[in-house]
């Protein structure tokens, strides 16, 4: 009887493979400025380094318009005497007494009346901002902080005007409006006076609030509505006041003296405040 035969399989291990750990090699970038945070920068001697734009005086806009960039001086206070200074693309200064090796002369050219320069070119920027002769003349740097910071005040005083016209009684009102209209204000209604007020308070801020606090403004609309009942007159020459029913003098008028400024002062001496209370009752009456 023949032997069975046994068939062995021989089992290949297929050898494991270990994976290796991925590892990430963080790269940290340097972090890119905006184009605003450029312009905030300061050097060492506290100048800021920022784009600047440069405009003709006048609102002038030619075509091309070259200014000085020799042959200009600045008087240094700290050394006590006048400097030279030159625009030179290839120095690091605008004073020529500092400068090293050949000076290359550059133009200093506006374009349709501006001249726009970048934050790179320092030099002419302070040479344009600080030194030359011819700014604030010629040409100015266009400052926007500087211009909304005067913006804000003009709107303030005007807001302070305004609510100071709002608040103004009837008789103050009419002082001041006579200082703007004349004797046109005694034939204005309380609406229209009220309405004038507020636009010449709008109109001249400055100028409404200087009277508001003028403390004789009140004292001359007394003394021209006086004048304009006849209570009192005003001499043709305009150097004497007296009563108008007897021309009997009241005051001269110093020389070089407007006559209402002055009647407004002497109301405020001893004879001048009896005269007051006597013109006052006539014109209650």
């Amino acid at each position: 009887m023949a032997k069975k035969q046994e068939t062995k399989t021989k089992v290949v291990e297929t050898p494991r493979v270990v994976e290796q750990p991925k590892v990430e090699t963080l790269v940290a970038e340097t972090p890119k400025l905006k184009r605003k945070e450029l312009s905030s920068k300061k050097s060492n001697d506290g100048w800021e380094i920022k784009d600047r734009v440069y405009y003709l005086k006048g609102n002038k806009k030619p075509l091309s318009r070259m200014i000085r960039s020799a042959n200009i001086y600045w008087f240094d206070e700290e050394a006590g005497y006048e400097r030279e200074l030159k625009y030179c693309e290839n120095q690091q200064t605008c004073f020529v007494d500092e400068m090293k090796g050949d000076q290359r002369l550059a133009h200093i050219i506006f374009r349709n009346g501006a001249l726009h320069v970048t934050r790179e070119k320092t030099i002419l920027q302070k040479l344009l901002s600080i030194y030359h002769p011819e700014r604030d003349v010629t040409f100015h740097e266009w400052k926007p902080e500087a211009k909304a910071a005067s913006e804000i005040d003009m709107l303030q005083v005007e807001i302070e005007a305004l609510n100071a016209a709002q608040n103004l009684d009837i008789d103050m009102a009419e002082a001041v409006m006579r200082v703007e209209i004349g004797s046109g204000v005694s034939n204005m209604s309380s609406k229209e006076l009220k309405r004038d007020l507020l636009l010449y308070a709008k109109r001249n801020p400055g100028l409404f609030l200087e009277l508001v606090n003028d403390e004789n403004v009140q004292l001359r609309n007394f003394g021209i509505k006086a004048t304009e009942m006849k209570i009192i007159k005003l001499s043709p020459d305009q150097r004497t006041f007296s009563w108008g029913s007897n021309d009997r003098k009241l005051m001269n008028v110093p020389f070089d003296e407007h006559p209402y400024s002055a009647l407004a002062a002497w109301f405020k001496t001893d004879e001048g405040m009896e005269i007051y209370s006597n013109i006052e009752k006539r014109l209650n009456n």
